[in-house]
């Protein structure tokens, strides 16, 4: 039987080695065979086709117990498992686009009303990357700059030359302005470059980083975002998160199968399901208003201090610089486990 390394066939297959890992903790896809002394895994040639549809499913964002059962159907019930999975999508995705539509036109309506001028707002803004208390390297990186806010997390062996390559690849943006109404093209663009510039550094079959980025238009902030640093919002007194995890221990709660208290435990809350080399970003755009407080943070923060003492730190009065230095003390008064990185920018 022709075997494959976990890598080689990550590759052929299009999953990533931490998603086959997942996938056979949960018995959805086992290896061929484990290595009784290294316990690396092999794959038959022959399993790629179950691998892809797994891939494909996941790429419809079935959940992974619904994959369970596509795949342990006859080709015949697993399509009409998949016609029906489909059909409750475009109906739950139809009744969103309609809440969409009226929550755009109400918003409209009340910001017509308001005739806020927001044209001379600004960025106030401080970013700051720590070790921690416990890790040896630092592989998280931040920046803030006039225009351009991000946080990267790097992973693996090359994780630090990773996540910096990310950030170094985007910083072109905060020289040139940017219209509203190209933005999220011009982001889109930029965190392809920024996905060549990570693949030229590091080996992405071990190696990758995670990006949560802010562009300033001027009156509005593009965001982009992958893996599981966050971006929160800070307005009128409420901290409001703005991204939402692509990580395992996400999909779980998402599926009703853990809840939020429950996955600050788990073991596998550091797998991710999609970093900056796999799989495709989130883009939106944020209407800003002055007052405004924006924070961007990788998990070294979020995974020891609990949001309601991160909302306490964020309004407390304090400038960016000094919100940001009290933000990095809390996580490693709570033991710094690992490496921490916090933007935090005002609209003023």
């Amino acid at each position: 039987m022709d075997m494959l390394t976990i890598g080689a066939f990550a590759r052929a297959c299009r999953l990533s080695p931490k998603a086959l890992r997942l996938y056979d903790e949960l018995e959805l896809l086992r290896p061929a065979r484990v290595d009784p002394d290294t316990g690396y895994r092999y794959y038959a040639v022959d399993q790629l086709e179950r691998a892809r549809l797994v891939a494909w499913l996941r790429r419809l964002g079935m959940p992974l117990a619904g994959i369970r059962e596509v795949c342990a159907l006859e080709p015949a019930a697993a399509a009409r498992e998949i016609r029906a999975f489909w059909a409750r999508v475009e109906t739950e995705t139809a009744a969103r686009r309609d809440l969409a539509g009226f929550l755009v036109d109400h918003l409209t309506a009340v910001g017509a009303v308001s005739g806020k001028d927001t044209s001379m707002l600004e960025l106030r803004y401080s970013a700051h990357s720590d070790p921690g208390r416990v890790r040896p390297t630092n592989q998280d990186t931040a920046y803030a700059g006039r225009r351009l806010l991000a946080v990267a997390d790097g992973f693996g062996p090359a994780g630090a030359p990773a996540s910096g390559a990310a950030v170094e690849a985007l910083r072109f943006l905060d020289t040139e302005e940017v219209p509203a109404g190209n933005v999220l093209n011009l982001l889109e663009e930029a965190v392809r470059g920024a996905t060549d510039a990570v693949r030229d550094v590091a080996d992405p079959t071990e190696n990758g980083t995670t990006l949560t980025a802010l562009l300033w238009t001027g009156s509005k902030l593009a965001l982009v975002h992958i893996g599981d640093s966050r971006a929160y919002l800070v307005r009128d007194g409420g901290l409001f998160r703005i991204t939402h995890d692509h990580s395992v221990v996400q999909s779980l709660i998402d599926e009703g199968r853990l809840t939020a208290e429950e996955a600050g435990s788990h073991p596998q809350r550091s797998l991710l399901l999609k970093a900056l080399t796999i799989g495709a970003p989130d883009l939106k755009l944020h209407d800003a208003r002055r007052g405004d407080r924006y924070l961007l943070c990788s998990d070294g923060l979020t995974s020891v201090v609990p949001e309601h003492r991160i909302r306490t730190l964020l309004t407390a009065g304090t400038d960016p610089e000094e919100a940001v230095r009290s933000l990095v003390d809390a996580a490693n008064e709570a033991g710094g486990p690992d490496n921490i990185a916090c933007v935090v920018a005002d609209v003023v």
